[in-house]
Formats: C-alpha cells, structure tokens, sequence
C-alpha cells in the first residue's frame, strides 16, 4: 500500500514536559536535559503526530535527525516539544522538529521517518 493521502504537509502537534532525572544527562552532575533524549523526544512527537492518519498494520520509524542542541534546560523544567510535516514524498516524511522553554529554543532541526508494514 503506497497510498499514505491523510498525512498532508502543514500537520503540527506539540508536546509539554516536564524535564525529569529520566531525561538529563547521566555522564555528568549536571541535572540538565540531555540530547539524546532531547532526541528521543522530538522523534515521539512526529510519530504520535502521524500514526493516526496510516492505515492498521503501519507504523513510522526514524531514520535520519539533523538537530542542534542550542540551550540547556534544567531538571523540573517545562518544555514545548513540537513537530511540523514539511514534506511527503510517498513512504518517507520529513518533519521540522523544535523544543522551546518559554522564549529560548532549547533545540531545533529537521527529522526524516518513513512509513513501513509491522507484518515485515
């Protein structure tokens, strides 16, 4: 089925979370967010974005991010992760993602997902 019309360039969804010891950075006494789950973050954004529009049987997986880490955001802060559909080009999706706290961008870029089967 190559037939995924319901994702439309435009989409957007946002997410608000609150920075817990999950999510800071492990290596360091820093209690900050780290970027691999600033990551992890933005990929859950698109997906939850788009997996209502596809049919039963798809998902989305990710497959390429191009993300800045621009800002630190501490232990017990409230940040706005959010996701935007920029392109469609059958299967493969291309996402703008951000995650701001307040005024500050604490992150920013582009993430690529394309849509496969579960039954492969």
């Amino acid at each position: 089925m190559d037939n995924f019309g319901n994702i439309e360039v435009g989409i957007a969804s946002q997410r608000s979370v609150v920075v817990e010891e999950k999510h800071t950075v492990s290596h360091t006494k820093s209690a900050i967010l780290s970027t691999p789950k600033m990551i992890a973050l933005m990929e859950n954004v698109s997906a939850s974005l788009v997996q209502p529009l596809l049919p039963v049987g798809f998902v989305t997986v990710g497959f390429e991010v191009n993300i800045r880490h621009k800002a630190p955001s501490k232990l017990g802060s409230e940040i706005i992760v959010s996701s935007k559909v920029l392109e469609v080009d059958g299967r493969k999706l291309l996402f703008e993602v951000q995650v701001q706290q307040g005024e500050i961008t604490i992150g920013e870029g582009l993430h690529r997902r394309t849509i496969i089967s579960i039954q492969r």
